[in-house]
């Protein structure tokens, strides 16, 4: 794959310097038109063999563009904030939001490479790690970003010849650390597994672009004339219609039955029943919350249903157990301008908490396959990928010391016209009932549609859904109640 890198390339300094203010100038412009526009951002990777210039390079990038509207990120070992999370949080806290530029050292790459070549690691891991890259960078393109993907390379003996050369002069050798040093001595080793890393993860939305790092001239003219050529490409094509997806519903059958419509509604808790199951679960939810081997873990819990189906009460009664230090509750509305200029996911991975905590979504990520779904806020294309791009989330999720619990909670049509009444003709209630409420009211065949959609593709064995009947509010409360205890005690 780098025998194109190997072939000497080099631009002498006069032809550098008399194309570099023309490029120079056209970069800027299309940066310009870029941050105007604020049609999509960019993402700029930059991986490759040590010594082949790629901070010399990024640096020349921000000389030639406007450093003020670039990102630019290195990242080393993972610090204790991070390793309490999944592998891509860091990465997800960084993406610039439309109009901007993020340059990425080694990115999501460094690890997986890192590791396998220092045995850390075997290659199944190396191949899972790059199933989840693929994923990823698919998503970031789905949502309209330009990924732009550079790998510097350079020969074992021009590798060594550089490395020379800076340590022969005094005020280049602080740049060649140990590292470098052991890096060289596995360069085999990291020719190989790189080699494999850009194989599987050259796609066609996001290619890689071997660049000879040996000649600085030609790699800095290189790097900026893709950079040019793909932001101005971008910005001058017509924006590309939303997929079809013609894809029927799950949840139709013979008889016109589904998951929601088989649940039995009647099931109710007498008040006495009740008041003793809530102190048991509470005390047990309580118990639970100061077990030290709670710290190791993080719950995240979501509740969604239909309006009035009493997600307030039941997540009232799961933080009345806690310790308020250790809870946070999240009530999920439409998104802010900051966040539509981010991916769909975004605004819910910057809320994943540390180890230790109890958060709790009341709404969640699952608006998308459903109020987005039902009020034509995107496009069909866009909330059939989201199943999978969920599913990705929630399972990176428990793959690190997540114990995610989501509740739907079902109540029947006339049961939420009896408390929709009540709310209307009750002062102090008034204001849990608006407009929207009613309007969602008229669609409820069209929810249940998306609901048992949802359901069916997302309710795995990492993260299946709880279906609370909630038309009793004792009985809801504490099917809620128990079901948390239960999958807190199973994960300590």
């Amino acid at each position: 794959m780098f025998e194109s890198a190997e072939l000497g390339h080099q631009i002498d300094k006069e032809t550098y310097r008399q194309e570099v203010p023309t490029l120079r100038e056209a970069l800027l412009e299309a940066q310009l038109d870029l941050l105007e526009s604020r049609k999509f951002p960019v993402v700029i990777l930059i991986g490759g063999v040590d010594g082949a210039g790629k901070g010399e390079t990024v640096n020349k990038i921000n000389e030639w563009m406007d450093p003020r509207h670039i990102d630019t990120y290195a990242f080393g070992p993972a610090s204790d904030e991070e390793a309490e999370r999944p592998r891509m949080w860091r990465y997800w806290r960084t993406l610039p939001p439309k109009g901007k530029i993020g340059i990425y050292f080694g990115s999501w790459y460094s690890d997986p490479i890192a590791r396998r070549v220092y045995g850390e690691s075997k290659n199944e891991a190396l191949v899972e790690a790059m199933d989840e890259i693929v994923r990823f960078e698919k998503m970031l393109i789905d949502e309209g970003t330009l990924v732009l993907k550079f790998w510097f390379h350079l020969s074992r003996d021009k590798q060594k010849a550089r490395i020379d050369k800076l340590k022969s002069d005094s005020m280049t050798r602080w740049r060649i650390s140990d590292r470098d040093k052991k890096h060289y001595k596995l360069y085999d080793k990291f020719k190989s597994v790189s080699e494999q890393m850009l194989r599987e993860t050259s796609t066609a939305g996001a290619p890689w672009i071997i660049v000879e790092g040996f000649d600085a001239n030609y790699r800095n003219l290189t790097v900026g004339k893709h950079i040019l050529q793909a932001i101005r490409d971008r910005l001058d094509s017509a924006q590309a219609s939303p997929h079809e997806l013609n894809t029927p519903p799950l949840m139709a059958s013979a008889d016109n039955t589904n998951v929601l419509s088989n649940l039995d509604l009647s099931h109710k808790l007498e008040d006495k029943k009740y008041g003793e199951k809530l102190e048991r679960y509470q005390g047990k939810l309580n118990e639970l919350s100061r077990d030290p081997k709670f710290g190791k873990l993080s719950v995240i819990c979501v509740f969604e249903g239909p309006d009035a189906a009493g997600k307030g009460g039941c997540i009232r009664h799961v933080t009345q157990a806690v310790d308020a230090r250790l809870f946070h509750v999240i009530p999920i509305a439409a998104p802010t301008e900051e966040e539509r200029a981010q991916p769909y996911l975004w605004r819910f991975w910057r809320r994943i908490p540390r180890h230790g905590s109890l958060t709790i979504f009341d709404r969640s990520w699952y608006g998308r396959v459903l109020v987005e779904r039902i009020e034509g806020f995107c496009s069909e294309y866009d909330w059939m990928r989201a199943y999978g791009e969920i599913n990705d989330f929630e399972e990176q999720l428990s793959l690190h010391n997540f114990v995610v619990v989501k509740f739907w909670l079902q109540i029947s049509k006339d049961e939420q016209l009896r408390r929709f009444d009540e709310r209307q003709n009750t002062p102090y209630k008034r204001f849990k009932i608006t407009e929207e409420d009613w309007r969602n009211r008229d669609k409820w065949e069209a929810y249940e549609t998306a609901v048992c959609d949802m359901i069916d593709r997302t309710s795995t064995d990492h993260v299946p859904w709880t279906l609370v009947e909630a038309n009793d509010k004792n009985y809801a409360r504490i099917k809620v109640l128990k079901t948390l205890c239960a999958r807190i005690e199973k994960a300590i």
